[in-house]
């Protein structure tokens, strides 16, 4: 923690993130980058990856991810798109797909997009010819009419897990090209949830149901 005085009786505290230079000799390891050992690492990386170069993160991650794969629907260009993103990278989804428009706004990914796999596909119909050849079964996320509770379902291992916009939800035509569809009970008077809460509590059903505990940070 950093205290700054900016005035006779103000002050600022400042959390400090990540880590200074590399204090002693540096590590041969070709993992790590020579420019971070020297000036510090401040990026949003779990301990394990301190001083190493982005590539060689992706690399480790490509190692631990999980066969699950996330898609969401981008034809508002919705803010949440971001924070989807960064809650794949923290469950170690093996790709995040852009159904729609390629534009999307980055900030809610908090830089976590460097290091996960990001695909577009223009339709729908492009993406489910993706999940088909890959042999992925299509799990759409939806609050809508003969959706199973997402609780009540066992996720498939490998799968794409489809998500919509915030409000609309998913189109009709990413509705048909789910092998089922699944829900998020809900005790308010919202008809709908928040697009990357509603990724986070899917996501982490397919953790709890597949993933390893012991292979967590």
């Amino acid at each position: 923690m950093v205290i700054e005085e900016t005035g006779p009786t103000e002050w600022t505290f400042r959390a400090e993130v990540g880590v200074g230079p590399w204090p002693g000799p540096w590590p041969e390891d070709p993992r790590y980058d020579p420019e971070l050992l020297e000036h510090g690492d401040r990026r949003n990386v779990v301990d394990a990856y301190r001083y190493w170069r982005r590539e060689a993160i992706v690399a480790d991650l490509d190692r631990r991810r999980h066969p699950f794969h996330v898609a969401i629907e981008n034809f508002q260009h919705d803010h949440n798109i971001g924070t989807v993103v960064r809650t794949a990278n923290a469950f170690a989804a093996a790709a995040v797909h852009i159904v729609g428009r390629r534009r999307w706004n980055r900030r809610g990914a908090m830089v976590t997009d460097r290091y996960q796999h990001l695909h577009h596909h223009p339709d729908v119909a492009s993406f489910a010819a993706f999940a088909e050849a890959e042999g992925l079964p299509v799990v759409a996320v939806d609050n809508t009419h003969g959706a199973r509770p997402v609780q009540d379902v066992a996720l498939p291992r490998e799968c794409v897990l489809l998500f919509g916009q915030e409000g609309s939800g998913l189109s009709e035509q990413a509705q048909r090209v789910a092998s089922r569809v699944v829900s998020i009970a809900q005790f308010g008077s919202t008809r709908s949830i928040n697009a990357g809460v509603a990724a986070g509590i899917v996501m982490h059903a397919w953790i709890s149901r597949h993933a390893n505990p012991a292979d967590a940070w």
